[in-house]
Protein backbone atom coordinates (compact mmCIF):
# COMPACT_ATOMS: atom_id res chain seq x y z
CA UNK A 1 0.00 0.00 0.00
CA UNK A 2 1.10 3.53 -0.32
CA UNK A 3 1.22 6.96 1.37
CA UNK A 4 -2.46 8.12 2.31
CA UNK A 5 -3.29 10.74 -0.36
CA UNK A 6 -1.38 14.47 1.05
CA UNK A 7 -2.76 17.76 1.92
CA UNK A 8 -0.92 20.22 -0.94
CA UNK A 9 -0.29 23.58 0.42
CA UNK A 10 0.66 25.03 -2.79
CA UNK A 11 -3.20 24.83 -4.07
CA UNK A 12 -2.18 26.99 -7.50
CA UNK A 13 1.57 24.92 -7.93
CA UNK A 14 2.13 22.60 -10.85
CA UNK A 15 2.51 19.57 -8.28
CA UNK A 16 -1.38 20.39 -6.73
CA UNK A 17 -2.70 20.30 -10.78
CA UNK A 18 -0.49 17.42 -11.79
CA UNK A 19 -0.16 14.85 -8.55
CA UNK A 20 -4.00 13.52 -8.77
CA UNK A 21 -5.13 11.05 -6.35
CA UNK A 22 -4.72 8.00 -8.84
CA UNK A 23 -1.46 8.96 -10.09
CA UNK A 24 -0.37 9.45 -6.48
CA UNK A 25 -1.93 5.61 -5.37
CA UNK A 26 -0.08 4.11 -8.12
CA UNK A 27 3.56 5.59 -7.39
CA UNK A 28 3.62 6.80 -3.90
CA UNK A 29 5.24 3.33 -2.90
CA UNK A 30 7.97 2.80 -4.85
CA UNK A 31 11.20 3.92 -4.71
CA UNK A 32 14.15 4.18 -6.61
CA UNK A 33 17.00 1.88 -7.37
CA UNK A 34 19.71 4.81 -7.27
CA UNK A 35 18.77 6.20 -3.55
CA UNK A 36 15.27 5.28 -2.67
CA UNK A 37 13.71 8.31 -3.35
CA UNK A 38 9.81 8.50 -3.05
CA UNK A 39 7.32 10.89 -5.05
CA UNK A 40 6.69 12.38 -0.63
CA UNK A 41 9.86 13.24 -0.91
CA UNK A 42 9.72 14.83 -4.38
CA UNK A 43 6.86 17.08 -3.46
CA UNK A 44 8.20 17.62 0.20
CA UNK A 45 8.07 21.74 -0.70
CA UNK A 46 4.30 22.08 -2.43
CA UNK A 47 3.16 20.03 0.74
CA UNK A 48 5.51 22.26 3.15
CA UNK A 49 4.85 25.94 1.46
CA UNK A 50 2.17 27.35 0.06
CA UNK A 51 4.01 29.72 -2.54
CA UNK A 52 5.31 27.01 -4.86
CA UNK A 53 4.89 27.38 -8.60
CA UNK A 54 6.37 23.94 -9.09
CA UNK A 55 7.28 22.37 -6.05
CA UNK A 56 8.62 19.23 -7.26
CA UNK A 57 12.57 18.17 -7.12
CA UNK A 58 14.31 14.48 -8.63
CA UNK A 59 16.03 12.37 -6.31
CA UNK A 60 18.39 10.60 -8.97
CA UNK A 61 17.48 10.08 -12.87
CA UNK A 62 15.54 7.02 -11.61
CA UNK A 63 13.23 9.98 -10.58
CA UNK A 64 12.39 11.34 -13.49
CA UNK A 65 11.70 8.23 -15.12
CA UNK A 66 10.16 5.95 -12.44
CA UNK A 67 7.77 9.21 -11.38
CA UNK A 68 7.10 10.49 -15.35
CA UNK A 69 3.43 9.94 -15.16
CA UNK A 70 4.18 12.96 -12.72
CA UNK A 71 7.16 14.79 -13.76
CA UNK A 72 6.60 14.54 -17.23
CA UNK A 73 3.43 16.87 -17.63
CA UNK A 74 4.87 19.33 -15.30
CA UNK A 75 8.11 19.52 -17.34
CA UNK A 76 6.16 19.67 -20.44
CA UNK A 77 3.83 22.62 -18.80
CA UNK A 78 6.59 24.45 -17.36
CA UNK A 79 8.75 24.76 -20.20
CA UNK A 80 6.22 24.79 -22.81
CA UNK A 81 7.17 21.97 -24.68
CA UNK A 82 5.27 18.95 -26.30
CA UNK A 83 5.61 15.44 -25.45
CA UNK A 84 7.76 14.47 -28.34
CA UNK A 85 10.35 17.05 -27.85
CA UNK A 86 14.24 16.70 -27.95
CA UNK A 87 16.84 18.25 -26.16
CA UNK A 88 19.38 20.35 -28.51
CA UNK A 89 23.10 21.75 -27.35
CA UNK A 90 25.32 23.64 -29.08
CA UNK A 91 27.98 25.45 -27.29
CA UNK A 92 30.11 26.84 -30.06
CA UNK A 93 30.92 30.42 -29.87
CA UNK A 94 31.40 31.28 -33.40
CA UNK A 95 27.79 31.18 -33.83
CA UNK A 96 26.99 34.57 -31.57
CA UNK A 97 26.19 37.21 -32.87
CA UNK A 98 27.36 40.26 -31.99
CA UNK A 99 27.83 41.19 -28.18
CA UNK A 100 26.07 43.48 -25.65
CA UNK A 101 26.59 46.95 -27.03
CA UNK A 102 29.97 49.16 -26.09
CA UNK A 103 28.02 51.95 -24.65
CA UNK A 104 25.39 49.82 -22.08
CA UNK A 105 26.24 50.62 -18.89
CA UNK A 106 26.81 46.42 -18.09
CA UNK A 107 28.73 45.59 -14.57
CA UNK A 108 29.24 42.17 -15.07
CA UNK A 109 28.51 39.12 -17.54
CA UNK A 110 27.72 35.86 -15.31
CA UNK A 111 26.63 32.34 -16.44
CA UNK A 112 26.27 29.18 -15.07
CA UNK A 113 25.28 25.87 -15.50
CA UNK A 114 24.24 22.73 -13.49
CA UNK A 115 25.70 19.30 -14.41
CA UNK A 116 25.12 15.94 -12.86
CA UNK A 117 27.56 12.88 -12.90
CA UNK A 118 25.72 9.48 -13.89
CA UNK A 119 25.88 6.73 -11.42
CA UNK A 120 25.03 9.74 -8.24
CA UNK A 121 21.88 10.82 -6.51
CA UNK A 122 20.66 14.22 -6.89
CA UNK A 123 20.90 16.45 -4.27
CA UNK A 124 17.57 16.01 -2.45
CA UNK A 125 18.10 11.76 -2.42
CA UNK A 126 22.02 11.69 -2.54
CA UNK A 127 23.02 9.10 0.04
CA UNK A 128 26.01 10.68 2.24
CA UNK A 129 28.75 7.64 1.15
CA UNK A 130 27.68 9.30 -2.82
CA UNK A 131 27.33 12.61 -1.82
CA UNK A 132 31.43 12.18 -1.00
CA UNK A 133 31.82 10.09 -3.67
CA UNK A 134 31.07 12.96 -5.75
CA UNK A 135 33.62 15.29 -4.09
CA UNK A 136 36.45 12.79 -3.96
CA UNK A 137 36.21 12.54 -7.53
CA UNK A 138 35.74 16.43 -8.21
CA UNK A 139 39.22 16.85 -6.26
CA UNK A 140 41.02 14.53 -8.61
CA UNK A 141 39.73 16.07 -11.80
CA UNK A 142 40.51 19.97 -10.53
CA UNK A 143 43.75 18.79 -10.46
CA UNK A 144 44.16 17.98 -13.97
CA UNK A 145 42.55 21.82 -15.10
CA UNK A 146 45.29 23.96 -16.51
CA UNK A 147 46.28 26.92 -18.31
CA UNK A 148 43.65 29.89 -17.13
CA UNK A 149 41.46 27.16 -15.57
CA UNK A 150 43.57 25.69 -13.08
CA UNK A 151 42.93 26.97 -9.70
CA UNK A 152 41.93 25.50 -6.24
CA UNK A 153 39.20 23.72 -4.54
CA UNK A 154 38.24 24.49 -1.19
CA UNK A 155 35.72 22.01 0.98
CA UNK A 156 33.24 23.48 3.07
CA UNK A 157 33.95 21.16 6.12
CA UNK A 158 37.05 22.24 8.16
CA UNK A 159 37.27 25.56 6.14
CA UNK A 160 39.89 28.32 7.55
CA UNK A 161 38.00 31.72 9.14
CA UNK A 162 39.84 33.55 6.50
CA UNK A 163 39.31 31.31 3.41
CA UNK A 164 35.54 31.55 4.28
CA UNK A 165 35.65 35.53 4.73
CA UNK A 166 37.24 36.02 1.45
CA UNK A 167 34.43 33.70 -0.39
CA UNK A 168 31.98 35.30 1.01
CA UNK A 169 33.66 38.80 0.14
CA UNK A 170 33.71 37.71 -3.33
CA UNK A 171 30.34 36.19 -3.50
CA UNK A 172 31.27 32.72 -4.09
CA UNK A 173 30.08 30.93 -1.27
CA UNK A 174 26.60 29.25 -1.13
CA UNK A 175 25.42 29.49 2.21
CA UNK A 176 22.91 27.11 4.53
CA UNK A 177 19.16 28.21 5.62
CA UNK A 178 17.36 27.91 2.36
CA UNK A 179 13.77 26.63 3.52
CA UNK A 180 13.05 24.94 0.56
CA UNK A 181 16.74 23.51 0.18
CA UNK A 182 15.99 22.12 3.88
CA UNK A 183 13.13 20.65 2.82
CA UNK A 184 14.14 19.54 -0.05
CA UNK A 185 16.85 17.14 1.62
CA UNK A 186 19.27 19.22 -0.02
CA UNK A 187 20.89 20.04 3.29
CA UNK A 188 21.32 17.01 4.78
CA UNK A 189 24.96 16.39 6.45
CA UNK A 190 25.33 19.85 6.12
CA UNK A 191 28.33 20.97 5.05
CA UNK A 192 30.18 17.37 4.39
CA UNK A 193 31.12 16.52 0.71
CA UNK A 194 30.26 19.95 -0.54
CA UNK A 195 32.85 22.95 -1.24
CA UNK A 196 33.95 25.29 -4.15
CA UNK A 197 36.55 25.68 -6.52
CA UNK A 198 37.96 28.64 -8.34
CA UNK A 199 40.72 29.73 -11.06
CA UNK A 200 43.12 32.15 -9.93
CA UNK A 201 41.64 34.91 -11.46
CA UNK A 202 38.47 34.22 -10.10
CA UNK A 203 36.18 34.10 -13.08
CA UNK A 204 35.62 30.47 -13.64
CA UNK A 205 34.35 28.39 -10.39
CA UNK A 206 32.48 24.78 -9.84
CA UNK A 207 30.55 24.78 -6.86
CA UNK A 208 29.81 20.84 -5.70
CA UNK A 209 26.97 19.42 -3.85
CA UNK A 210 24.67 22.62 -3.68
CA UNK A 211 21.67 22.33 -4.99
CA UNK A 212 23.12 20.12 -8.12
CA UNK A 213 26.09 18.23 -7.96
CA UNK A 214 27.55 20.46 -10.17
CA UNK A 215 27.19 23.87 -10.79
CA UNK A 216 29.97 25.30 -13.68
CA UNK A 217 30.12 29.09 -13.56
CA UNK A 218 32.10 31.82 -15.70
CA UNK A 219 31.90 35.37 -14.62
CA UNK A 220 33.75 38.70 -15.30
CA UNK A 221 33.44 42.03 -14.75
CA UNK A 222 32.23 44.07 -17.95
CA UNK A 223 30.09 43.26 -20.63
CA UNK A 224 32.17 40.66 -22.86
CA UNK A 225 29.29 38.06 -23.11
CA UNK A 226 31.00 36.15 -25.74
CA UNK A 227 34.40 36.00 -23.72
CA UNK A 228 32.51 34.18 -20.86
CA UNK A 229 30.44 31.79 -23.13
CA UNK A 230 33.88 30.80 -24.91
CA UNK A 231 35.52 29.76 -21.03
CA UNK A 232 31.93 28.32 -19.76
CA UNK A 233 31.92 26.05 -22.71
CA UNK A 234 35.84 25.53 -22.43
CA UNK A 235 35.31 24.62 -18.85
CA UNK A 236 32.46 22.62 -19.09
CA UNK A 237 34.57 19.98 -22.04
CA UNK A 238 37.58 20.39 -19.43
CA UNK A 239 35.96 19.43 -16.33
CA UNK A 240 33.51 16.07 -18.15
CA UNK A 241 36.59 15.20 -19.88
CA UNK A 242 38.30 14.90 -16.17
CA UNK A 243 35.76 13.53 -14.87
CA UNK A 244 35.30 10.68 -17.92
CA UNK A 245 39.22 9.99 -17.11
CA UNK A 246 39.16 9.95 -13.57
CA UNK A 247 36.09 7.23 -13.26
CA UNK A 248 34.61 6.42 -16.44
CA UNK A 249 31.57 8.26 -16.09
CA UNK A 250 29.40 10.92 -18.13
CA UNK A 251 27.27 13.81 -17.29
CA UNK A 252 23.41 12.81 -17.05
CA UNK A 253 22.11 13.11 -20.47
CA UNK A 254 18.82 12.85 -21.26
CA UNK A 255 17.67 12.72 -25.18
CA UNK A 256 14.16 14.59 -24.28
CA UNK A 257 14.88 16.72 -21.10
CA UNK A 258 18.86 17.49 -21.64
CA UNK A 259 21.31 17.72 -18.69
CA UNK A 260 19.72 16.21 -15.47
CA UNK A 261 19.52 18.26 -12.52
CA UNK A 262 17.23 18.17 -9.28
CA UNK A 263 14.97 20.85 -9.96
CA UNK A 264 12.99 20.27 -13.09
CA UNK A 265 12.61 24.10 -13.88
CA UNK A 266 16.81 23.58 -15.18
CA UNK A 267 16.60 20.37 -16.84
CA UNK A 268 17.76 21.60 -20.52
CA UNK A 269 20.96 23.19 -20.96
CA UNK A 270 20.32 23.74 -17.00
CA UNK A 271 22.32 27.55 -18.46
CA UNK A 272 21.43 30.85 -16.83
CA UNK A 273 22.83 33.72 -18.82
CA UNK A 274 22.64 37.31 -16.87
CA UNK A 275 24.31 40.49 -16.75
CA UNK A 276 23.62 43.21 -14.34
CA UNK A 277 23.21 46.58 -15.92
CA UNK A 278 21.62 49.69 -14.90
CA UNK A 279 18.10 50.43 -16.29
CA UNK A 280 17.32 53.64 -14.55
CA UNK A 281 14.43 55.00 -17.13
CA UNK A 282 12.95 51.79 -16.95
CA UNK A 283 13.17 52.27 -12.91
CA UNK A 284 10.84 55.27 -13.57
CA UNK A 285 8.08 53.24 -16.11
CA UNK A 286 7.80 50.69 -12.72
CA UNK A 287 8.75 47.28 -12.23
CA UNK A 288 5.23 45.84 -13.68
CA UNK A 289 6.24 47.22 -17.14
CA UNK A 290 9.68 45.99 -16.75
CA UNK A 291 8.53 42.86 -16.58
CA UNK A 292 6.05 42.61 -19.11
CA UNK A 293 9.05 44.04 -21.57
CA UNK A 294 11.18 41.02 -20.58
CA UNK A 295 8.74 38.71 -20.97
CA UNK A 296 8.25 39.54 -24.54
CA UNK A 297 11.90 39.97 -24.97
CA UNK A 298 12.22 36.29 -23.14
CA UNK A 299 14.52 37.01 -20.88
CA UNK A 300 13.37 37.79 -17.01
CA UNK A 301 14.34 40.63 -14.67
CA UNK A 302 15.79 39.84 -11.31
CA UNK A 303 16.77 42.06 -8.24
CA UNK A 304 20.82 42.10 -8.31
CA UNK A 305 20.71 40.31 -4.92
CA UNK A 306 19.32 37.07 -6.53
CA UNK A 307 16.33 35.33 -6.90
CA UNK A 308 14.44 36.96 -3.46
CA UNK A 309 17.16 39.00 -2.71
CA UNK A 310 15.22 41.93 -3.96
CA UNK A 311 16.46 45.85 -5.62
CA UNK A 312 19.40 47.39 -5.70
CA UNK A 313 18.94 51.01 -7.20
CA UNK A 314 18.17 50.80 -10.80
CA UNK A 315 20.59 47.86 -11.48
CA UNK A 316 19.67 44.63 -12.63
CA UNK A 317 19.97 40.74 -13.14
CA UNK A 318 18.66 40.19 -16.87
CA UNK A 319 19.04 36.75 -17.63
CA UNK A 320 17.57 33.98 -20.17
CA UNK A 321 13.87 32.87 -19.57
CA UNK A 322 14.14 29.21 -20.62
CA UNK A 323 16.18 26.39 -20.22
CA UNK A 324 14.89 23.18 -22.22
CA UNK A 325 13.68 23.86 -25.93
CA UNK A 326 16.84 26.05 -26.53
CA UNK A 327 20.03 25.77 -27.57
CA UNK A 328 22.81 27.62 -25.14
CA UNK A 329 23.68 29.42 -28.09
CA UNK A 330 20.16 30.55 -28.80
CA UNK A 331 20.04 31.43 -25.42
CA UNK A 332 22.93 33.37 -25.15
CA UNK A 333 21.71 35.39 -28.08
CA UNK A 334 18.82 35.89 -26.44
CA UNK A 335 20.19 37.63 -24.08
CA UNK A 336 22.47 39.54 -25.96
CA UNK A 337 19.71 41.25 -27.26
CA UNK A 338 17.36 41.54 -25.66
CA UNK A 339 19.79 43.75 -23.25
CA UNK A 340 20.97 46.04 -26.41
CA UNK A 341 17.54 46.52 -26.74
CA UNK A 342 16.28 47.09 -22.92
CA UNK A 343 19.12 49.75 -23.00
CA UNK A 344 17.99 51.54 -26.38
CA UNK A 345 14.57 51.82 -24.81
CA UNK A 346 15.92 52.46 -21.63
CA UNK A 347 17.69 55.88 -23.07
CA UNK A 348 14.35 56.76 -24.35
CA UNK A 349 12.31 56.34 -21.18
CA UNK A 350 15.07 58.87 -19.37
CA UNK A 351 14.20 61.74 -21.37
CA UNK A 352 10.75 60.75 -21.15
CA UNK A 353 10.92 61.18 -17.42
CA UNK A 354 13.18 64.10 -17.47
CA UNK A 355 16.86 62.18 -16.05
Amino acid sequence: MGEPFPDIKSKHSLVAKHVTKERWDKLSGHKTATSGFTLKQAIACAVEFDNQHCGIYAGDWDSYKDFKDVFDPIIQEYHGISPDAVHTSDMDVEKIKGNINAEVPVHSVRIRVGRSIDGFGLSPGITKDQRVGVENLMKSAFGKLSGDLAGNYYPLTGMDEKVRQQLVDDHFLFMSGDRNLQVAGMERDWPEGRGIYHNAEKTFLVWVNEEDQLRIISMQMGGDVRGVFERLARGIKAVGDSVKAESGKDFMLDSKYGFVHSCPTNLGTGMRASVHVDLPGWTKEGLEALKKRCEELKVQPRGTRGESGGQTGHTYDISNKHRLGYSEVELVQCMIDGVNTLYAEDVALQKKHGI
